[in-house]
């Protein structure tokens, strides 16, 4: 039997990949899509054989998950729950589409994660693969009875890990977890339960890995212009950064945004969420690069989209980010939603410009070739033009008042 593991190198997924070995008597691959996290792949490789694995795949997916997951999500311009820019939740898909193809090139008959049976992950892992590949089997060790008899705590698992010789650092008490990406970085659990701990406060200012605390950013503003086409950010143009005004990849985007972000501490958002699960749930997210593409991408659609289309669009958008939240990446009903998106990113073409200041994204200027801002029509000084006569308004009111009118001498009353 042959079983792909998605691997992190941390106490959780190197035990799970020495229990499933022995349990199953199987051939496991482990598999850690680079999605961005940097210094946290550092010697995966080594530690993965070193627990056990027969094979350890390392996939460079930046790219692919900038392009392709990223992009897309910040022309929907979907936040779930107002607030989260989903950062995890649109790299689950693509991990687990990476899992699914190393599989059947591997000839694997299963895929395991170590998503906690209290979280989200498990979800978005396993609905991906039910789309891609719905004959693969898919092991959950944390929602087995066994391995949760097993391992009760983080001593047993530590103590498991002493005994077999894995090559973890961990300690018992850990103050919480994080997960890292291109997009963002998370942190929750451990501390972060106490929804009325202050996790800005001074002393907790060491987790944060990308960006400063706001009060301590610069004491001058930073100036970023953002050239989009088709609401995909093509370039960036500031100071002091490598290919300014260059063409640009998504992934060369990213980076840039979170440099230029991370430097001014933009992108910081505590929230307690309501899990798919049903639980509510408290984080504390760093998404500096993601903030500024966000903020951007909706200034330039604010004079570039037709009325009607934004607010259909933004009608579904609680839905769109839903989905997204929840694992249906790879669902009927996503991809009819973002068709419509991409249909709408037509004439979203132009550049916005935005200052960053002590943690604030404040828009500084917007332009484009395809707006639908005409200040001579808007401009509020004396005079007409041929496409609005300020008399026509005073049938307009009277249209809109009719039904009103109406239902007043009916006798109806709305006090």
């Amino acid at each position: 039997m042959k079983i792909v593991l998605a691997y992190s190198g941390g106490l959780d997924t190197s035990v799970i990949l020495k229990w499933l070995k022995e349990k199953y008597n199987a051939d496991i691959i482990a598999f850690c899509a680079d999605i961005g996290q940097e210094e946290e792949l550092e010697g995966l490789e080594e530690k993965a054989l070193a627990t056990g694995a027969s094979r350890c795949i390392i996939s460079d997916l930046r790219e692919e998950f900038a392009s392709d997951f990223i992009y897309p999500l910040m022309q929907a311009g979907a936040l779930y729950e107002n607030q989260y820019y989903l950062g995890t939740a649109i790299a689950r898909p693509l991990i687990a589409k990476r899992m699914v193809e190393i599989a059947h090139e591997c000839g694997a008959t299963a895929i395991a994660h170590g998503a906690t049976g209290k979280g989200n992950d498990q979800v978005r892992f396993e609905l991906t693969a039910a789309a891609l590949a719905p004959e693969l089997q898919v092991i959950a060790p944390w929602r087995m009875p066994e391995f949760r008899a097993q391992f009760p705590g983080r001593k047993e698992m530590i103590a498991f890990a002493e005994a077999h010789r894995i090559p973890v650092e961990a300690s018992a008490k850990k103050p919480y977890s994080m997960d890292r990406n291109l997009l963002h970085i998370s942190y929750e659990a451990g501390i972060l339960e106490d929804v009325w701990l202050d996790a800005s406060a001074p002393e907790h200012r060491p987790m944060y890995k990308l960006s400063v605390a706001p009060e301590l950013a610069p004491d001058n503003p930073q100036y970023v212009e953002l050239e989009f086409h088709q609401g995909r950010c093509i370039t960036v143009r500031a100071e002091g950064i490598e290919n300014s005004g260059q063409p640009m990849t998504p992934l060369q985007v990213m980076q840039t945004l979170n440099k230029l972000g991370g430097a001014h501490g933009v992108g910081r958002v505590d929230l307690v969420e309501n899990r798919f699960v049903g639980m509510k749930s408290r984080g504390v997210y760093e998404t500096p690069g993601g903030a500024i593409l966000h903020h951007a991408h909706m200034q330039l659609e604010s004079i570039t989209l037709d009325r009607e289309v934004m607010r259909i669009k933004h009608g579904f958008l609680p839905k769109y980010a839903e989905l997204v939240y929840y694992g249906f990446w790879f669902a009927p009903e996503r991809l009819m939603l973002q068709a419509a998106i991409t249909e709408s990113q037509k004439y979203v073409n132009g550049t916005v410009r935005v200052k960053l200041y002590k943690g604030t994204i404040t828009t500084a200027g917007r332009k484009s070739a395809d707006s639908l801002y005409n200040e001579a029509i808007a401009t509020m000084e004396a005079g007409g033009t041929a496409l609005y006569n300020q008399d026509d308004a005073t049938g307009f009111i009277r249209l809109n008042a009719l039904r009103l009118k109406v239902a007043a001498r009916a006798g109806r009353s709305y006090l």
